[in-house]
């Protein structure tokens, strides 16, 4: 991995080590145990945060937000992905998820995954503990053999014809 600096917004000019260094993975994984402490759950009690690095060095942070109709919760990692994006960002560096677990590593769920595997497969996930010890994945290795956009491309073998 290239060296790349890790900016935080706009206003805050402070720069952090560089990525591809053991101290800026570090600082990665910091500001998603940060993020996690802005969780909403009130329901599950389980705190989520992300950090998601883009190639120019910004990084948008994430946290789960819990609703009570559960299905209208949204995933620390989706938190941050859909910040990046509505701020024009579409390919990713890296992420970095944290929780509370001390025993093993956060993963995502397997909805997260999908929607990281929309925006490519060879990029790191880092899955951390409360510690700051992590596991470096790819989204590929989080999801093998995966459904994307680049699928619906794909020449098809026939078409059905819709009746309705």
């Amino acid at each position: 991995m290239g060296d790349i600096q890790i900016i935080v917004g706009e206003k805050d000019a402070t720069r952090v080590p560089p990525y591809s260094s053991q101290e800026g993975i570090d600082e990665l994984i910091r500001k998603s145990l940060e993020a996690k402490e802005f969780a909403y759950c009130p329901y599950s009690k389980f705190r989520v945060g992300a950090a998601l690095l883009t190639h120019d060095g910004t990084v948008f942070t994430g946290c789960n937000v819990e609703n009570a109709c559960y299905n209208l919760g949204i995933c620390a990692e989706r938190t941050a992905i859909s910040k990046a994006v509505s701020e024009g960002f579409r390919t990713f560096k890296a992420i970095a998820i944290s929780s509370d677990l001390n025993e093993q590593f956060i993963s995502p769920c397997g909805g997260c995954r999908q929607f990281m595997r929309e925006f490519g497969t060879q990029w790191e996930v880092f899955l951390s503990k409360p510690d700051g010890s992590y596991v470096e994945m790819s989204v590929e290795e989080l999801l093998p053999v995966s459904f994307g956009p680049e699928d619906l491309k794909s020449k098809k073998l026939f078409t059905m014809q819709n009746d309705y």
